[in-house]
């Protein structure tokens, strides 16, 4: 573990007041470095994250009193309502020199109680323009970025089946996330079942964990699947190492979520040049143009989702999606360096307000 001590460095908190995995804490794990490497000292605090990430113990946190030597502020970057809180109770009860950053991805009508929180914070971040239009104070939209110089383009879609022991004759449309209703698993599946006898090239591949929760819902699943003498094109891959491969392999990735914060694995599919049909769940719209880099379902019903994977999979029959453009425009909007340097610069004004 790699303990800050440098209190007169440090220019920004990250806390993370969550054991569990989440979104969130992907999130601080994957943007600190990189904006660490971009030139902003960052630590974090609280449970859950790995050991590589620089971190401040909670009894040191009585060091924030003193501004450091170059006078400026330091920033707590809020992103759950607890960190919200803590945040207001360091600057506004304990009178410490902080700026308060929040960031906002729920697309929901908030609470009154986190309309208060957000109403004192110095900064709003919004990670779309859904969330953001949740907000009812002035805000800068930041969406996720992604490490573009990991999800990349196989060097050989053939050679990429056949390291995974998939016939590389065959087209595969993939399906990743947990097993469970909120990802539209069974949308999947439903959609399957109808297009599948359809189109005899193409088989369907889902991983992603299942939790003791959903078991008897992914049963439930391989039953129809086994019903419809589909076992044979459906296959569950289960919980993965590292899902690069899976990526570089899939012809085509579809994400048909019922509900999302913010959706990464469509971009990091697109990053590796894989055409993608999505829900409008999360910020799927804002990722997806249609018929350029994918299609859209517009509801989050099998039927609609079939339309949406049928009109991908004949593009895909007369080569209409380009695939160094899909590649390109993720390239171009989506690299987690973009999203660290927009969010440092927030950081960099912040410290310098009176």
């Amino acid at each position: 573990m790699i303990i800050f001590n440098d209190f007169d460095k440090l220019e920004v908190i990250a806390p993370n007041f969550k054991r569990r995995l989440s979104g969130v804490t992907s999130t601080i794990i994957q943007l600190v470095p990189v904006q660490n490497a971009a030139g902003i000292t960052i630590a974090t605090i609280g449970p859950g994250l790995p050991n590589h990430l620089p971190k401040i113990r909670y009894r040191d946190l009585w060091k924030l009193w003193k501004k450091p030597n170059s006078g400026k502020n330091r920033i707590w970057h809020a992103r759950r309502n607890t960190e919200m809180l803590a945040g207001f109770i360091m600057r506004d009860v304990l009178r410490m020199p902080v700026k308060l950053v929040f960031t906002s991805a729920a697309q929901r009508n908030h609470s009154n109680y986190t309309k208060w929180l957000i109403r004192r914070m110095d900064s709003i971040i919004a990670t779309s323009g859904k969330s953001g239009a949740f907000l009812e104070v002035p805000h800068t939209v930041i969406m996720h970025g992604i490490d573009t110089d990991r999800f990349i383009p196989p060097t050989s879609k053939e050679i990429a089946k056949q390291a995974l022991h998939i016939d590389a004759s065959r087209k595969i449309v993939g399906c990743t996330g947990r097993v469970r209703p909120s990802k539209g698993t069974d949308l999947f599946v439903d959609a399957m079942l109808e297009l599948l006898p359809q189109y005899p090239q193409w088989d369907a591949v889902i991983t992603g964990r299942t939790t003791a929760e959903f078991s008897a819902f992914k049963s439930n699943l391989e039953v129809k699947i086994t019903a419809a003498g589909m076992q044979d094109r459906i296959h569950f891959y289960g919980e993965v190492p590292d899902i690069l491969p899976l990526y570089q392999a899939f012809d085509l990735f579809v994400a048909p979520s019922r509900n999302e914060g913010f959706g990464l694995t469509p971009l990091e599919a697109m990053s590796c040049g894989v055409p993608v049909v999505t829900s409008t769940a999360g910020s799927f719209e804002e990722m997806v143009k249609q018929g350029e880099n994918g299609f859209i379902a517009t509801k989050s019903a099998s039927k609609e989702l079939s339309v949406a994977i049928s009109n991908a999979f004949d593009y895909i029959k007369k080569d209409r999606f380009n695939t160094p453009s899909i590649r390109q425009a993720v390239e171009d909007e989506f690299k987690i360096e973009n999203e660290a340097d927009r969010i440092n610069k927030i950081y960099i004004e912040l410290m310098e307000t009176l």
